[in-house]
């Protein structure tokens, strides 16, 4: 089986910070889509069914809550080194 939601998205941000802090203004980077494609195939695979995706969609919103928190945390500290890798 494969590594546990919470393993990936604690990763997610690490692994696409520098592409994303080095974009270009008119591009957006996600770097939590692959929870979000990942949901739509759950949802496709289960005729809509969403109870059947909840541990999909959980995943996609801890993704995204622990980006934005690192996101938070990295603006307001510019001078800390370790904001990256938190």
């Amino acid at each position: 089986m494969a590594s546990s939601p919470s393993d990936e998205d604690k990763t997610a941000w690490g692994k696409v910070e520098k592409k994303f802090e080095h974009k270009n203004a008119s591009e957006y980077y996600d770097p939590c889509q692959a929870f979000a494609e990942r949901s739509i195939k759950c949802l496709r695979r289960n005729a809509g069914d969403r109870d059947m995706c909840s541990d999909y969609f959980q995943a996609y919103r801890d993704c995204k809550k622990e980006w934005l928190t690192q996101r938070k945390f990295a603006k307001a500290n510019p001078s800390d080194p370790s904001s990256a890798k938190s």
